[in-house]
Order: C-alpha cells, then structure tokens, then sequence
C-alpha cells in the first residue's frame, strides 16, 4: 500500500476533524533511540517523541521486554482483582509525587486523569466552579474541553462545570507582558482574588499546566502557583498540577513542574501521562488520601492500570531513574536552548526561544512585530520533515510556535543535528 493511498483511506474512515502533520502525511513504521523511520524509509531524528511520549527512547529494549514477557503472562484483568505491577508502579509514583499520604488512580490517557481529578475535586468540595489558565489546554473529553483557555482545541462552549479563566499562564503576552517577574507575579495574584470575589466562594480547584503544552511551551516565572496555592488555602480551594507533559524530569531542572513552585507545598492533586509509558497507554491521578476517598460510589478501571501498560512503566521509570535522563534533560535541553537562542539572534522570525530542559518553543512573528505567523510555523515544520527532523507546533490565538520535545535521552551530537537542519528551515521560512 502507498501512503498516498493510506491517507485517501483514513480521511475516509476516520474524522474530518482528526489532525494530522504535513501536505503529503506520512506513515511511521519502526523507531530505535532517537530515530524513526517512515513507509518510504526514510529516516528521521524524533524531536517530538509522539507528542512528549516516547520520554526514554523508541524501542528501548529495557521496556520492549517487560512488554513481552507480560503479554506471555496475561495482558488483561481490570481494577477488579489484584494486580501486581500495578500497586508497585502505585507505590512508587506515591513516593516520587511528594504528595504526601498519597493514593495513586491509574486511567489510560492524560485526558482521562484530568477528567478523574475534576471528578475528584468537584466531589470533595460540592462544587462545579473550577479555575483554569488562559491558554491552557487539559484534553480532549467533554469535561477537559470545558476548561481548555485554547479556542483552537475548544470545539464547543457547553460545560458541566462553570468555568473561570485567570492570567498568569503567558509570560511574554497579555496585559501584563511589560512588568517585571515580581511585577508580574503580584498581578496575576491580585487578579485571583479579583476573580475569588466576583465567585459564590465555594470553588472547587485551580487546575493548571506548570508549563502550557499545545499552547507553546509557555510558563509562568518560578513561584507563582506557590503564591497562588497562598490565597487558594484561605478558601480551602484545591490545586490540581497538570503533569501531563511537564513530568518524570523533562523540564530538567525539576522532576515534577510544579516544584519550581513548590514552596508552599505540593498540590492536592497531580496529574500525568504520555512520558511514563513510553508510548503505552497510561495516565494518572494521585492526591492525598482525604481527597481521594472523598467518593461515595463505587467505581472500577476496565483498561486503566492494566497489566501490561504497568510492566511497561516500571520497566520505562527504572530506566529513566537509573539513567539520570532527567540531568541529562537538563544538560543537553540547556545547550540546545542556548543554540537555538544564537539562532533567533539572526532570525528576524524568531520572537522568542523559550522553555526548560527539552521542552522548548520557538516562537515565530512576522518580523518587525508581533503579529502571530501560523503560515511560517508551517512552512518551517515542512522544511524540517524534508530536512530528516520531525518537530511539533502550537500557540495560543494562532498556531505559530514550533514545539521540540526530543526523549530524554537525546545527545549532544544529535541535539546539534537537530539544530542545524532548524536553522536552515528558519533562515528559508521564518
């Protein structure tokens, strides 16, 4: 089969409204470490690890075998009876969360922790009034999309939950763009309690990303979530951590994102996916027991905690401790960003590189102002396919950052390649 033909075939059989990459889309076939390869065999270097999943490397054998040897074994049972690797991929994520008396949710997907954390939360405190982060985006469900502050992956306004957006997520734009970090900070706290105000008082969580994945790599300065988590505890208002992209060491410097802002402690709730599974389907929501155990019916996971998806975890977690990927994050995402940055200097283009560890955005503007350029986010994320790089984009009113999010394990050489063939796809699009 060609892929033209494979296209022709998913358009009709699947959504009109399913995304995918590239004019001509192409068919990825295997992968090993950073590399992957297409139907037509060529070989690309993977700077976007399926959407931040693949976190260790494609085909690691650590984790193909885990895989292996449970599927010999038995692949399914549900929450219904007891399942071993679950509870010790459960104990272990309990102990690194720093939540402290945690209890640990296993679902199947980002979307779906984030949908059980607001079950959670709106059940602990009786209420469906939940703050959200403009730009923000939390997932694909009926729910998720209700506090999604991101109009290009919110399809419709109804919502079972009352929905109210605060700032504080965009560093770089808005009404508060010009002061300061500190000036900044205190801003988007008085606009909490501005928004705290004009509620019935009884709001049950601030949800919010510790770094804006689809909406380009976007964070707050350091500290601001532990400013907020200050006024949220004199209403009793809880913090969710959405972790599904920020987690297991990417940001480098951390090993969760909401550490950077960790001094008021941790949040009542966390969130995460994509990265643990190296590309299985596992998602997940710990919160302290209090909160966890606050619902009064019964409930089970059918494919959520599975037992092959928790091989797979436990066997991608071991390594990625055992490997140190996350001070590898942090040594080879600091170079890489400062390449990058020597790129933007002569790239009238580039508005802004920004990010942490290997989670970077480069931001792309018509040059001369900053007026969003989607059409250049194209063109660049084309350039670099034909160049041998798979990259990633997203932004907030229009899609014009280019996301690169390599696995953990990246190296410097490959790094320097990656850069190398961005910067001749900027110098021709940007």
């Amino acid at each position: 089969m060609t892929t033209p033909d494979l296209h022709a075939r998913t358009r009709a059989a699947l959504p009109d409204w399913l995304a995918l990459y590239y004019a001509e889309p192409i068919e990825l076939t295997h992968g090993e470490g950073r590399h992957v390869w297409d139907a037509d065999g060529n070989k690309y270097l993977d700077f976007f690890g399926g959407i931040l999943t693949t976190m260790t490397a494609h085909a690691l054998p650590e984790v193909t075998k885990a895989v292996s040897e449970q599927a010999g074994r038995i692949i399914h049972s549900s929450t219904l009876y007891l399942n071993r690797p679950m509870v010790e991929l459960a104990e272990r994520v309990a102990q690194l969360s720093g939540i402290p008396d945690a209890r640990v949710f296993f679902t199947t997907s980002g979307t779906e922790a984030n949908d059980a954390a607001l079950l959670l939360a709106t059940s602990y405190r009786r209420s469906n009034q939940v703050l959200a982060l403009r730009n923000s985006y939390h997932g694909r469900s009926f729910s998720a999309v209700g506090i999604t502050g991101n109009r290009g992956w919110s399809p419709t306004a109804l919502s079972p939950l009352q929905t109210l957006y605060v700032h504080g997520g965009v560093r770089s734009r808005g009404p508060y763009a010009h002061l300061s970090d500190a000036e900044f900070t205190d801003a988007c706290v008085a606009d909490l309690r501005d928004m705290l105000g004009q509620t019935r008082g009884d709001v049950a969580a601030l949800i919010a990303e510790p770094v804006q994945g689809v909406g380009g790599f976007t964070s707050p300065p350091d500290g601001l979530y532990a400013r907020f988590r200050d006024v949220l505890q004199e209403h009793g208002i809880l913090w969710i951590s959405d972790e599904v992209q920020t987690g297991w060491g990417r940001t480098g410097d951390h090993f969760w994102g909401w550490q950077a802002h960790g001094q008021s402690g941790p949040p009542d709730i966390l969130t995460f996916a994509k990265g643990i599974g190296n590309g299985m389907s596992i998602g997940g929501v710990v919160a302290r027991a209090e909160v966890m155990n606050c619902l009064d019916a019964n409930s089970i996971s059918t494919f959520g905690g599975s037992p092959i998806t928790m091989a797979a975890g436990l066997a991608n977690l071991s390594y990625l401790l055992e490997h140190d990927l996350q001070g590898n994050a942090r040594r080879v995402g600091g170079l890489l960003i400062e390449r990058l940055r020597a790129i933007a200097v002569h790239t009238p283009g580039v508005r802004e590189v920004r990010g942490r560890g290997l989670m970077i955005g480069v931001e792309l503007a018509k040059p001369g102002t900053d007026e969003a350029a989607p059409d250049a986010a194209t063109a660049v994320l084309e350039a670099c396919r034909a160049g041998g790089l798979l990259i990633g984009k997203g932004g907030g009113h229009n899609t014009s950052v280019l996301r690169i999010a390599p696995p953990l394990s990246l190296t410097v050489a490959e790094a320097e390649e990656g850069a190398a063939i961005l910067e001749q796809a900027l110098r021709e699009h940007a």
